[in-house]
């Protein structure tokens, strides 16, 4: 059997506070060892590039990133979503990098991910800057944990389905 693709992306601007959260979890998560087939990658606010990186194929897509959803500052959530409820009529800004543009993107290209969640994490300054807030800064492990346990979810519901990750099993 071969071994899925996973693509565990951060995005945001480093420029605009807590906008870098997924970024910043991207860094905490990029020195780790991975299962073959998981790749950990940090995007900013290069969506085109993600969108390109997208359409090779991906069977499990994990968007980390900063939300505005109505909830206390460093609040984590994590949502499945359908790429077409995220995907929104217009004209696309090549250089944005938001989820909705990405998934309209790929859509007009003809693609989406088998599987698509977001870590999501509510901000508390969004203004010209670097640095996250206290909030945001202290969700950071919270946001580690649950890509954590998505990957080791998916793991255990690929070796159910007899796919293999590359490691034999001992």
């Amino acid at each position: 059997m071969s071994v899925r693709r996973t693509l565990v992306a951060g995005v945001g601007n480093i420029f605009q506070r807590d906008d870098a959260f997924g970024v910043e979890v991207i860094k905490l998560l990029a020195g780790r060892s991975w299962p073959p087939g998981v790749e950990v990658a940090d995007f900013g606010i290069r969506g085109v590039h993600l969108v390109y990186e997208l359409l090779g194929g991906c069977d499990l897509f994990v968007l980390v990133d900063a939300a505005l959803r109505g909830y206390p500052p460093g609040t984590v959530t994590v949502l499945e979503v359908e790429p077409a409820d995220m995907a929104r009529d217009g004209v696309l800004d090549a250089h944005g990098l938001a989820p909705d543009q990405v998934f309209a993107m790929l859509a007009a290209m003809g693609s989406r991910p088998a599987r698509s969640l977001v870590v999501a994490c509510e901000p508390a300054d969004m203004s010209q800057g670097m640095g996250l807030s206290d909030p945001v800064r202290a969700a950071l492990p919270a946001a580690v944990r649950a890509v954590e346990e998505i990957l080791e979810q998916a793991r255990q519901t690929q070796r159910e389905e007899g796919v293999t990750d590359g490691v034999e099993a001992g």
